[in-house]
């Protein structure tokens, strides 16, 4: 009986200490770590969120309903840990008296929500019931300190956002953004831009790997998404640097590499399969050669000067969409972003195109 009590206790400490562990990764460390426990519980709320906003219904409809979905997870998260805890020990409390699961489990409720209404006798109970106690507190202090950082990260990336829903339209597109900026006679304004740009990539690549429900909380308006924005201005670098005929600095391709590392790694995180960089020519992208010649188009309609040789410009086009779409459309489709110009191909088959720079 008395090593059935010490394999019970010790099982029971393993099981408060994973709990632990769980909180640690999830809210305390400051970097990207993925968690088991935490990672279990939002696909399953996820898979019912999915249920319940299924591709059927109107996409404004399903919008409202996956908005409910991050902050559900989160608030469940916590209830899902103080769960592991009290049954951890409650394990530990049979253990030290080995009398009923209900006495034990009435024990452990009564310490962790700090009750006090269940009887304590011994001096081992009294230190389980002590240290039930505060890792209780802990655990709920953790989420309301960790909230305040979460909805500050949100701020900063929709701030970005909403900019972009005034310089590339609604939603978002790569050619607007440049026909815009065109258009009011600030050409060079883009170099602020992908600085900009650059910045807001590096922050939510940081942001959306450590604050794991970030990239699942969605924009005040149904029609915007952090995803398309990222695909739009990506998109815009790309035409410029392939299809118009103008000089550009070394900011534009600072923001595409910062633009596909922050997508990789947010896919990363999250064990999205992407395929591997490209290296060689002839890898596929979705995008079509008559889709990038209306958007060349468009530009030149917009006044903007665009090379004359394009099938050269298709080709290098090619060579950096390459380097962040196949991130772009899975993301898109995990989050169940907004349809924006190239990024609803995500259901498409892969055409051929040219490799990566």
């Amino acid at each position: 009986m008395i090593a059935v009590q010490v394999l019970v206790f010790a099982l029971g400490l393993l099981l408060v200490l994973r709990a632990l562990l769980s909180a640690i990764r999830t809210f305390v460390v400051p970097r990207g770590v993925y968690d088991q426990i935490s990672s279990a519980e939002f696909r399953l709320i996820g898979t019912i969120f999915g249920w319940i906003a299924r591709p059927g219904l109107a996409y404004e409809r399903r919008d409202a309903i996956l908005a409910l979905f991050a902050p559900v997870g989160l608030v469940i998260l916590p209830i899902v840990l103080l769960a592991l805890v009290l049954a951890g020990f409650a394990a530990m409390f049979w253990a030290l008296a080995p009398d009923s699961i209900e006495t034990a489990a009435r024990a452990s409720g009564s310490a962790l929500l700090t009750l006090g209404f269940a009887p304590i006798q011994g001096w081992p109970a009294l230190v389980l019931s002590f240290g039930e106690a505060a890792i209780g507190l802990i655990l709920v202090a953790l989420l309301i300190a960790y909230l305040p950082t979460m909805y500050t990260a949100f701020q900063r990336r929709e701030a970005f956002v909403a900019k972009l829903a005034v310089r590339a339209g609604t939603p978002p597109s790569g050619t607007e953004l440049l026909i815009r900026f065109w258009s009011v006679g600030l050409p060079d304004a883009l170099t602020d831009l992908w600085a900009e740009a650059e910045t807001w990539f590096i922050d939510i690549e940081e942001s959306h790997t450590t604050l794991a429900a970030l990239p699942f909380y969605r924009s005040p308006r149904s029609s915007r998404s952090w995803i398309t924005a990222a695909g739009a201005v990506l998109d815009a670098a790309s035409l410029l640097r392939s299809a118009v005929d103008i000089p550009t600095g070394a900011r534009t391709d600072l923001a595409i590499t910062a633009g596909y590392t922050a997508l990789d790694a947010i896919a990363g995180f999250f064990r999205i399969p992407t395929i591997a960089r490209p290296a060689t020519a002839g890898d596929p992208i979705v995008v079509t050669r008559a889709e990038f010649d209306a958007a060349v188009a468009e530009l030149a309609a917009g006044g903007l000067p665009t090379r004359t040789d394009r099938d050269q410009a298709w080709r290098d086009f090619a060579g950096w969409r390459v380097n962040y779409e196949d991130a772009l459309l899975r993301l898109s489709t995990i989050i169940v972003a907004p349809d924006a110009r190239w990024n609803e191909a995500a259901r498409r088959p892969r055409r051929s195109g040219a490799g990566s720079r």
